[in-house]
């Protein structure tokens, strides 16, 4: 069963990372790239500074534990403990993918901080703001734009992307219900204060 998933993980990978042309190469590589969506950052930061004022610290706060979790999940403990080979490194590819300016990334791809992080940040960010901005729900593009940029630059396979995603749903959901939380515990007692 393993088997025939890594089977058909080569052959979506092959598929999409095919799919590229010397146009594209160059645009790949600038959206893989963090500062890159600086802009969204701000628009974020302004969003959420005008919508929470004093308290958007604890949102901001909040992200941060998001990314580093996500990032220490996939990075620190799935990569090494899986030790499964990114498809730039995977000898049985070589010659058959297509890399970007010679581009391979670290050894091992399983998973994808990339994903993790960007559908992290999206899906907390889709929870917090889903009853006043429901377009936030359009970070999850950002999201499969980013991610995919990893697979036309071989480096990730889709499952790489799948984990990863998974990853960032689990702990963006646990970011917002800790946020949701102690903002309803920190209302409670401010509540008890005033009454007294």
């Amino acid at each position: 069963m393993i088997d025939q998933l890594s089977a058909l993980d080569k052959r979506l990978f092959l598929f999409f990372n095919g799919l590229h042309s010397p146009a594209l190469d160059s645009i790949m590589v600038l959206l893989s790239k963090t500062m890159v969506w600086a802009p969204l950052y701000v628009v974020l930061l302004i969003v959420i500074v005008r919508a929470f004022r004093l308290r958007s610290w604890t949102v901001l706060l909040t992200i941060a534990i998001i990314i580093l979790a996500t990032d220490q999940v996939t990075s620190s403990f799935m990569k090494p403990f899986f030790a499964r080979l990114r498809p730039s490194h995977e000898p049985s590819l070589e010659g058959l993918i297509h890399l970007v300016d010679g581009y391979r990334g670290g050894m091992f791809g399983f998973a994808s901080s990339h994903a993790a992080n960007t559908i992290g940040i999206a899906t907390f960010l889709t929870l917090l703001f889903r009853n006043y901005f429901p377009w936030m729900a359009l970070l999850f593009f950002w999201s499969g734009l980013v991610s995919y940029t990893r697979i036309y630059l071989g480096v990730h396979y889709p499952g790489d992307i799948l984990a990863g995603a998974m990853v960032g749903v689990v702990v963006g959901w646990i970011g917002f219900a800790l946020l949701n939380m102690i903002t309803t515990k920190t209302s409670q007692q401010s509540g008890t204060i005033r009454q007294h």
